[in-house]
């Protein structure tokens, strides 16, 4: 059989029904050998990003591979940004470029270029990639593709590519005298690798068990390992507390009684003081970046006793120290940890509950009561939540309204929120509702972005109307780039160069138009109910333009050199001590 053939039967008995892909000469074997097939589509798109993005998305919606595909050069360049975000979100995506035929390719040769549009794709990717290779030899095409989606999503999951030369991809193989990987010693190797040590387990269970203010770090990891419901029965099981962080939002429905909110620079006030008083801190999944613990990591949950599952032993101990680092897959740990539970006393936290409940009532998490504000967008996100059906899957974009959506969106059981965590990519909302629409059949989707990242990838977004896909697009719009303009107003005396200064927002009622969408402004609170009613009810694609001031700015926040307890706008010194169980700090 011809090798791309293969290729694609490959994906197909996958699972993988849709491959993202914009088209270009290098993989048009491949797209034919797509078109034969009817257990397996191509999606079109206009710009590889777009297409990486949605194969990410229909990754972590079906939790088990996402594909996309581009030409050789520009094509695999376009792909980069997507790359990063699937290394550093973990999520399972394999990618394949066309490549030159290998007679033209320059290999070792020290010419810039010999065949045309050829990139050294395999050099370039390999920091943002568990595996790339370029396949040169027709014979070890299953060797390459097996170690591939292997390694995509086992570990910690990642994505990886494969370089396809345009002569290889034509050539014709015979299936049966193929290399395998799986079975080998190379493979059974990385499995047990991957396994881990449970050993520590018995002396946690004594750790909680003891424990007056126990905390657990719910963080993108549970949702990785598919470990969500795991969670939610040592949640019942010990009546623990639970936070989360960005990546962890959709780990646990938010009307679960334990579940009190995010934690971390743009978390919620409440929610960073109950993590600051805790004196156990259970942390599933969650790399201690930055935003989740300031910029001191020594001041992070100083008072508790930390206990930090990973898969990947490089997250463990990197920036803050942990007393138990246990490395292993969430959802094992969380198998082994409630079959060990045996009797915990809920009566105990009692009390703890009662203090964070005090915490959540004092500082709820609609803090910005700036009177000149027609519209709050922590008010609008608030109220867009209880519209939104919990057969959703929510993808939210970059900057302020990423923000304001962690801080105030509320996730029903059955929803999924899907967020660009380490790369913060702009343009990252949409193409992510075309992914994941495609992958969880019969769901809806719900867009929430700002108008600069609603501008990245626009070209697409004619996608929905295409394919009848009901889409709703929420445009959070203040006619500038407010992220970047809130540190600019901070640090640089409010020089507004490119974010206001030189910035443009288009008209959105006519591109809503243009691209087969159904146009409603909201201006004011009193038209957002009726309004999201109305949209809700349409099966068609929706797009609602957020008319937001321009000084409309996210509270609260974190600043640089402040423990996660005191955040801006900063409270009185006073009653930040009497919130504090543990020692506050002097300086």
């Amino acid at each position: 059989m011809k090798l791309s053939d293969y290729v694609i039967g490959f994906i197909a008995k996958e699972k993988v029904e849709h491959v993202f892909e914009m088209i270009g000469g290098a993989i048009t074997h491949l797209a034919d050998s797509v078109y034969k097939r009817e257990d397996i589509n191509c999606v079109s798109m206009h710009h590889e990003q777009a297409a990486a993005f949605a194969a990410e998305a229909y990754a972590r919606i079906n939790g088990r591979l996402g594909v996309a595909m581009a030409t050789s050069g520009p094509g695999a360049l376009n792909l980069l940004t997507p790359i990063g975000s699937c290394y550093f979100d973990s999520v399972p995506t394999l990618f394949i470029t066309g490549q030159v035929n290998t007679y033209e390719y320059k290999f070792n040769k020290p010419a810039r270029q010999i065949g045309f549009q050829e990139t050294d794709i395999v050099s370039v990717v390999k920091p943002l990639v568990k595996y790339a290779v370029l396949v040169s030899e027709p014979n070890r095409i299953r060797y390459c593709l097996e170690k591939a989606v292997f390694l995509a999503q086992n570990g910690r999951p990642g994505p990886v590519l494969l370089d396809l030369p345009m002569n290889i991809q034509r050539v014709e193989i015979n299936p049966k005298k193929l290399k395998a990987f799986l079975g080998t010693s190379e493979h059974k190797k990385l499995l047990k690798a991957n396994l881990g040590s449970l050993r520590s387990i018995p002396k946690i269970v004594r750790m909680m068990s003891k424990a007056k203010r126990p905390v657990i770090l719910a963080g993108g990891g549970v949702r990785t390992a598919g470990a969500s419901a795991e969670l939610e029965q040592l949640l019942k099981k010990t009546d623990i507390p639970v936070v989360s962080s960005l990546m962890g939002l959709d780990s646990i429905a938010h009307d679960d009684p334990r579940f009190f909110g995010m934690i971390g620079t743009y978390g919620n006030r409440y929610s960073n003081f109950l993590l600051a008083n805790s004196d156990f801190l259970l942390i599933l999944g969650a790399r201690l970046d930055t935003r989740q613990t300031g910029t001191i990591p020594k001041t992070f949950a100083r008072g508790a006793v930390k206990v930090h599952v990973d898969i990947d032993p490089h997250e463990l101990n990197n920036k803050v120290k942990a007393d138990i680092p246990v490395k292993s897959d969430i959802k094992r740990f969380l198998k082994v940890l409630n079959s060990g539970l045996g009797i915990f006393s809920k009566k105990e936290l009692k009390p703890w509950h009662d203090i964070i409940k005090g915490y959540q009532k004092k500082y709820p998490v609609i803090e910005n009561n700036d009177k000149r504000l027609k519209l709050n967008p922590n008010e609008f996100i608030s109220v867009l939540s209880k519209h939104v059906d919990k057969n959703t899957v929510v993808c939210v974009d970059v900057g302020q309204n990423q923000m304001w959506t962690a801080q105030s969106f509320h996730i029903k059981k059955g929803q999924r929120m899907l967020i660009s965590g380490g790369m913060g990519s702009m343009g990252f909302s949409s193409p992510a509702a075309m992914g994941a629409m495609l992958s969880a059949k019969g769901k809806k989707a719900v867009v929430i972005c700002g108008d600069g990242g609603f501008q990245v990838n626009i070209q697409d977004i004619d996608f929905f109307s295409r394919h009848g896909l009901p889409v709703k697009i929420i445009v959070l719009n203040n006619k500038c780039l407010g992220m970047v303009r809130e540190f600019q107003d901070m640090y640089f005396g409010g020089r507004r160069q490119s974010t206001v200064k030189g910035y443009n927002c288009p008209n959105i009622k006519k591109i809503a138009l243009a691209y087969g969408f159904v146009y409603h402004a909201i201006k004011s609170m009193k038209q957002i109910d009726k309004t999201l009613k109305k949209i809700f009810r349409l099966n068609i694609p929706v797009l609602v333009d957020v008319k937001l001031g321009m000084e409309t700015s996210v509270v609260p926040k974190l600043l640089i050199n402040r423990p996660i307890e005191d955040m801006s706008p900063f409270m009185d010194r006073d009653e930040l001590k009497e919130q504090m169980i543990i020692k506050p700090l002097e300086n």
